[in-house]
């Protein structure tokens, strides 16, 4: 067991499946060291979790919606590297997209909610550059999608 593996233990987070493309793409492409991940949506134990930020949704459960697309994210890029995740070598950047309402501005404390995961999870590796931005809608009515890149060995 990696390093990484056991923290995420000790988060009690466990990896889910990767989740399958629901289009015409793959859930990631490794070019050199790089790994550029697709999308991952707002998807936990209990399903989907959809809704719109500044309606019926506010920013802690934003947060945590941002949390469990960091979560697949993760199991993405162990696909990635063949189950081992201590080949990450850094959290390269995040893309965030927030479902929100006309005039809500808080996209980045949304964002949060992956950000601070890498953190907790790769430590300095986890810091990254990243964009977040809203949207009316998002596939499947998510709340919250974030795409990485990842640097590995």
């Amino acid at each position: 067991m990696s390093a990484i593996d056991t923290r995420l233990a000790e988060l009690g987070i466990d990896l889910p499946e990767p989740v399958a493309p629901v289009a015409n793409y793959v859930p990631f492409v490794q070019t050199g060291s790089q790994v550029f991940i697709s999308g991952q949506v707002s998807l936990g134990p209990d399903g989907l979790v959809k809704g719109t930020l500044g309606g019926d949704m506010d920013v802690a459960a934003g947060q945590a919606a941002a949390r469990l697309c960091g979560i697949n994210l993760i199991a993405q890029l162990k696909a990635a590297c063949g189950g081992d995740l201590s080949r990450l070598k850094r959290v390269v950047k995040l893309g965030g997209f927030v479902t929100a309402a006309p005039g809500f501005t808080d996209i980045p404390l949304v964002i949060n909610g992956c950000s601070d995961l890498m953190v907790e999870v790769f430590g300095d590796a986890g810091r990254h550059a990243r964009s977040a931005v809203s949207c009316p809608a998002l596939p499947l009515g998510a709340a919250v999608e974030v795409d990485g890149i990842f640097e590995i060995a």
